[in-house]
């Protein structure tokens, strides 16, 4: 298994010029020459009519009972990173009721039209999580939302943490309320966060769908399965119009210490055919630095 894995991702690599597993080649060309990938170019999110930045900046390391890490750092802390992460060019930011990260968003980009910045969320509808036991259906979630971002719409509304094959089924009656909601410009797009992968690929399927949060990396950390399973269902949300959004790809946290699987990871990602947007939970503005940095090394064309 481990050796198919490392073919997989070598085969993926030279695909597109570049070989993941067991070179370095590339990693550090010159970007003048390269023409490196930006973390902060525009991207468009699938077939939605989003237009986020390459790099998304994620709030919910250790996301739980409505606090993460990036809300442990303080608000004033966090308001400076989101602010900080802005300046540099992120223009897309991954919130969550799960994180409890709502009430930061407008006031550290005080000023700024809200049409600059795209927000996402996620609706969390399972078992434990949160401190309420309640879950309500989401036309009682979202006026919620609105309220704690203090803002008219939501980017990119998610069903959070799908894992049943059957969820297209059983979340339904969501969907729909979802669905009235997007008709109305409250919410601009819909999808699913999977954790699973059956539930991502019912997501390739399902005509609901606007995009996915999919985790990725080269080493299967953190995963649905391991990347050669992973891989050709994210291509295959990817052929179906569908944004593809990759979280994860920093292994959970787990290459914070490597930068050498970091830069890997990344180009992993980067020189994949199906992958949109780098979700990376970063917890100072120098990890969003690193990132960036880590982006720019990979050349969008060799």
């Amino acid at each position: 298994m481990h050796m198919k894995r490392r073919e997989f991702i070598r085969q993926s690599a030279l695909g597109v010029g570049a070989v993941i597993a067991g070179t370095h080649m590339a990693v550090g060309q010159d970007a003048k020459t390269a023409n490196p990938f930006d973390a902060y170019q525009n991207v468009t999110l699938g077939q939605s009519k989003l237009k986020v930045s390459r790099l998304c900046l994620g709030t919910g390391a250790s996301g739980w009972q409505g606090a993460s890490n990036q809300t442990r750092l303080g608000q004033d802390k966090f308001e400076a990173l989101l602010k900080g992460a802005f300046d540099r060019g992120v223009r897309m930011f991954d919130l969550a009721d799960l994180y409890g990260t709502h009430p930061y968003i407008i006031p550290a980009l005080q000023g700024i039209p809200r049409d600059k910045f795209a927000i996402v969320s996620k609706i969390w509808f399972g078992p434990g999580g949160l401190p309420r036991d309640e879950r309500p259906d989401a036309d009682a979630v979202v006026p919620r939302f609105l309220k704690e971002l203090r803002t008219d719409y939501i980017d990119l509304l998610l069903l959070h943490c799908v894992t049943s094959p059957n969820w297209p089924t059983e979340l339904r009656k969501q969907m729909d309320i979802l669905s009235k909601y997007k008709e109305k410009g409250v919410v601009r797009a819909v999808g699913v966060s999977c954790h699973s992968l059956s539930a991502l690929q019912a997501a390739a399927a399902e005509p609901w769908v606007d995009s996915v949060h999919a985790r990725l990396n080269p080493y299967g950390m953190s995963m649905d399965g391991q990347p050669e399973q992973v891989v050709p269902v994210l291509r295959k949300l990817k052929a179906a119009g569908k944004g593809v959004v990759a979280m994860k790809v920093m292994g959970n946290g787990n290459l914070r210490k490597d930068q050498d699987r970091r830069e890997q990871s990344v180009r992993f990602a980067l020189h994949l055919d199906c992958v949109d947007v780098l979700n990376v939970g970063c917890e100072n503005l120098n990890e969003v630095d690193d990132t960036a940095a880590c982006i720019r090394k990979v050349p969008a064309k060799v």
